[in-house]
């Protein structure tokens, strides 16, 4: 796959995405929405950060089965419970995906949402990637 992050110089400066991304290869992965679940299916961790780390980790563990790196991702969605909280964390929560997923950003967005499938889910990452 290749990929070239856009990111037009009359447009705000991206921190922590990208504004476009151009995407070519053979093989599009969907992914689903990830929350913190573990492998009993039990949401784990009690802020947003432990959620987020975890559910970040769901979502590379699906793309990694599916045979991508965190470089094919194009687009991830977060839904937040609280975007406040989720700007407020914001630094830490950048830090949580550079050491999980590196710096190709891909295209993202964050919405906040009034709940999400799990009640004590705060977070949740859904997303596609282009695999070569």
């Amino acid at each position: 796959m290749t990929t070239e992050r856009v990111n037009p110089p009359e447009l705000s400066p991206p921190a922590g995405f990208s504004h476009a991304v151009v995407a070519s290869g053979s093989r599009v992965v969907f992914l689903a929405g990830q929350t913190a679940l573990d492998a009993d299916g039990k949401v784990v961790g009690a802020t947003l950060p432990e959620q987020f780390e975890k559910a970040l980790t769901n979502l590379l563990a699906a793309l990694t089965a599916a045979g991508g790196t965190p470089s094919d991702l194009a687009r991830v969605t977060v839904y937040a419970k609280d975007v406040a909280a989720y700007r407020a964390y914001a630094p830490e929560l950048g830090r949580l995906w550079r050491e999980a997923a590196g710096r190709d950003y891909p295209a993202m967005a964050v919405v906040q949402v009034v709940r999400l499938w799990d009640e004590e889910a705060l977070v949740e990452l859904d997303g596609f990637a282009v695999l070569p």
